[in-house]
């Protein structure tokens, strides 16, 4: 059964040029002209895939974003922009956007993008009980089941949330470069927008630190990147 793709832009051409190299790719796609349509159509058709324009009438990308992400729709979502505001665009990955791509901007990219981001979001939903679990710390990573709980409670975390934090903790104690993050897990084989790592960093210590300015569990290196590690209580 092929994967559906939510399409939500306000110029006709776009659409339809995604629309045409996506289903080649043997997407099933919907599509939206404006935000409200968005969230309205995510309700209804349920999407494995988000492409939201940044600019569209009646409730612009970011806003979207924050709606879906408030309603706990977890979604993969890569947000397009015509600006080079970069304001915009980390404001977007702020929100819970997991990828990010300007206008003009290659079909077939974006079609790499998508398979890629669906790639590493795939899971399991087989039997639980032998499902392998990385715990460290009160943090407990669930690999299969693609969940993640601290504490005892679940985290709600992005895709692109929950692939950083289970690639960081596969590689606890290891120095992770931002290159080397942004390369392994937004699958990106040269040297890109590493404040796309720094974002998401910043999102999982929310989540996961009792004080984001004295981390017990995700660690910067100043000039090299960032660890995982067991907390040390006693620091």
């Amino acid at each position: 059964m092929s994967k559906k793709v939510l399409v939500v832009d306000d110029e006709q051409s776009i659409v339809t040029l995604l629309t045409y190299n996506l289903e080649r790719a043997g997407f099933t796609v919907v599509t939206a002209n404006d935000g409200e349509e968005a969230i309205e159509k995510v309700a209804a058709e349920r999407p494995e895939f988000i492409i939201l324009d940044l600019m569209l009438p009646k409730l612009d990308g970011v806003e979207v974003c924050k709606q879906l992400r408030q309603q706990k729709v977890m979604t993969p979502i890569l947000m397009l922009t015509a600006k080079d505001d970069e304001f915009d665009k980390i404001l977007g990955l702020e929100l819970g956007a997991d990828d990010y791509m300007t206008k003009p901007f290659s079909p077939r990219e974006v079609v790499a993008r998508v398979k890629a981001i669906l790639r590493r979001t795939q899971f399991s939903n087989g039997e639980t009980e032998a499902i392998d679990k990385i715990v460290i710390g009160d943090l407990k990573i669930f690999p299969d089941q693609y969940e993640a709980y601290f504490g005892g409670e679940r985290l709600e975390l992005t895709p692109k949330e929950f692939e950083l934090l289970l690639y960081l903790a596969k590689h606890k104690g290891r120095v992770l470069t931002r290159d080397q993050l942004l390369s392994a897990v937004w699958n990106y084989d040269f040297a890109g927008d590493t404040r796309i790592v720094d974002v998401h960093i910043s999102h999982l210590r929310e989540k996961i630190e009792q004080d984001t300015k004295k981390p017990l569990y995700i660690k910067t290196i100043r000039g090299l990147g960032y660890k995982l590690e067991e907390p040390k209580r006693n620091d």
